[in-house]
């Protein structure tokens, strides 16, 4: 059975999920967040596809990094669904990071943070997860990720294991290849977890062996 991550939001995420949807097309024209084209779609092509990555619980207390945040995707989706989960946008377009200051704000989101910079240079709140949404190469997102991500002292058994969680689409072969040994990669396409209709796309776990 697929999973459907909207449903699986309590009504006022959900509310706060459809402001979040609202906020994104009435800013767009002004910080350029997403292709224009997408915003008749905007629960399909972008609000399920960062809920993919709640198929598993971040544990509450854990911080999360969001590696090129530009509007907020997946960070704002996933900070409305685990409110007790620390979340950091990262991404160096000072506009896009003033527009997810506006969004954590209209939408009450504490527990979602912005650090306006560059990844390699990242000094803020030390992470146990990255998430990203195909903003880089997997060794990329990895060499940032593992600059900085620190140990989780408990994982409770149904959460995702520290590591980077990133949404991307195409042959994936080249950039796994590229990853350093010792790690354990996990490729689980979107149709496997949302159903009919995400075919181009993949979750992909990244994580020490």
């Amino acid at each position: 059975m697929s999973f459907d991550p909207i449903a699986a939001l309590a009504d006022r995420q959900r509310e706060q999920l459809s402001q979040y949807a609202a906020e994104l097309a009435r800013v767009n024209k002004r910080f350029n967040l997403v292709a224009p084209s997408t915003l008749r779609y905007v629960e399909r092509v972008h609000l399920r596809h960062s809920l993919a990555l709640s198929w598993r619980p971040f544990p509450a207390g854990a911080t999360v990094v969001d590696w090129g945040a530009g509007g907020g995707l997946p960070t704002v989706p996933l900070a409305i669904a685990f409110p007790e989960t620390r979340f950091v946008a990262v991404d160096s377009v000072g506009k896009k990071m003033e527009a997810v200051r506006l969004f954590a704000r209209r939408l009450g989101l504490e527990n979602l943070d912005v650090w306006n910079g560059r990844a390699e240079r990242y000094d803020g709140p030390l992470p146990h997860y990255a998430v990203s949404r195909a903003t880089a190469p997997l060794a990329t997102l990895w060499g940032w990720t593992e600059r900085v991500r620190q140990p989780l002292a408990e994982v409770p058994a149904e959460a995702w294991t520290p590591g980077l969680y990133t949404l991307k689409g195409g042959d994936l072969t080249e950039e796994i290849a590229a990853l350093p040994d010792g790690l354990a990669v996990e490729t689980t396409p979107l149709t496997d977890i949302l159903g009919p209709g995400d075919e181009t796309k993949a979750l992909v776990a990244v994580r020490p062996a």
